[in-house]
């Protein structure tokens, strides 16, 4: 089982800009593809973004496509999202997530962490 820690959230007015990192622990890393979820008060939880094993591979929602960046770097262990032009409405707890697979990104997550705030003011 893998351990995922994320951080790097915060109050941002909109416009600004935020990285959040995902630390992973206790299996192979690169054996996992990964990806970030958000959920906001009231609303169900949705899927932001998702990355293969190696990185090459990117899958965005259409409202975050242009403005948040998904990376990784194995050899740090960790996984990153890169958030520009903050809008309100990205305004969430935002969870990273991850699976074991061989290619791809993933299908189904089976490993979170426990999410981190992110508020975007007007």
């Amino acid at each position: 089982q893998v351990q995922l820690v994320e951080s790097g959230g915060g109050l941002v007015q909109a416009g600004d800009s935020l990285r959040l990192s995902c630390a992973a622990s206790g299996r192979t890393f690169s054996n996992y593809a990964m990806g970030w979820f958000r959920q906001a008060p009231g609303k169900e939880r949705e899927f932001v973004a998702g990355i293969s094993r190696g990185g090459t591979m990117r899958l965005y929602a259409d409202s975050v496509k242009g403005r948040f960046t998904i990376s990784r770097d194995n050899a740090k262990i960790t996984m990153y999202l890169q958030m520009n032009s903050l809008k309100p409405e990205d305004t969430a707890v935002y969870y990273c997530a991850g699976c074991v697979t061989v290619a791809g990104t993933c299908n189904q997550y089976h490993y979170w962490g426990q999410g981190t705030q992110v508020t975007v003011s007007s």
